[in-house]
């Protein structure tokens, strides 16, 4: 509920405010300790995060409430916004967007880190987790980047807005496409915040599209073998149902101002 969701608001800002917040029975500050602020920017930004590459990996509709609340937060405390991206991009270097390359002298199991991949024991989590991982958090900057907290200051410009998206679009379309990963990831930011994207960027928005089309998915597919198609089919049906409607479905979830009147 919106309702909710200002709650949730206010005591994050109190807190990072200096007041005193009530949490689990006890009253807590972050003028107890001279880096206690420090902390706090540092531990909620994870947090943010780690929402993600969990609820939203699962729940993609929730991408939208904890999106809007960071965007809030953000405004008002910058720092918390740059410890995010900080903590995003190591997560997720896609985000960037960034294929990291492996280099001489460094071992199999870094590498896998660097690419996002959670190693415990040397053990490599599954690949359909970690696409899954990814999604979330990609859909969560998707999210990020195109809603504002509606109650605050609407004089500034977004901390964090749609031209950093685009800027990611245009990245993205720039580097050589990976199976799987590539496909997916253009697939949820596409779904997420295209119809904010051709909103404010119309023609060039189109012509980026066609160009996905007619360019780069086959490129995709060519680095895709057989058992990944997936993914893939849904990029291409997608890209292909905009086109010939001229129009991008608004997402699933989306805040609409009667859900701030519950």
């Amino acid at each position: 509920a919106g309702s909710k969701l200002r709650e949730v608001f206010d005591k994050i800002n109190n807190l990072l405010s200096g007041k005193a917040v009530q949490t689990e029975g006890q009253t807590v500050s972050v003028t107890q300790h001279p880096q206690g602020l420090e902390f706090v920017y540092y531990k909620l930004a994870e947090k943010f995060v780690k929402h993600g590459e969990g609820e939203v990996s699962f729940h993609h509709d929730s991408a939208f409430p904890i999106a809007v609340v960071l965007s809030g937060i953000w405004e008002l405390h910058p720092r918390v916004g740059d410890i995010f991206l900080a903590h995003l991009h190591k997560k997720c270097p896609y985000a960037v967007p960034f294929y990291p390359a492996r280099k001489e002298g460094t071992s199999m199991e870094e590498y896998q880190r660097m690419l996002g991949y959670e190693v415990h024991d040397s053990k490599v989590e599954e690949q359909d987790h970690f696409l899954k991982r990814m999604s979330g958090m990609i859909r969560l900057y998707a999210a990020i980047i195109q809603l504002r907290w509606p109650y605050g200051n609407k004089q500034g410009a977004h901390p964090h807005g749609l031209s950093y998206g685009w800027r990611w679009l245009a990245q993205m379309l720039n580097l050589e496409p990976l199976a799987d990963v590539t496909a997916m990831l253009l697939l949820d930011f596409l779904e997420v915040c295209g119809s904010a994207l051709v909103k404010q960027y119309g023609i060039q928005f189109w012509k980026t599209m066609f160009f996905i089309q007619k360019s780069y998915i086959p490129r995709i597919e060519a680095v895709t073998s057989a058992g990944q198609m997936g993914c893939l089919s849904r990029l291409k049906s997608f890209v292909q149902k905009c086109l010939q409607e001229k129009e991008i479905p608004v997402p699933k979830g989306i805040l609409t101002p009667s859900f701030w009147r519950t």
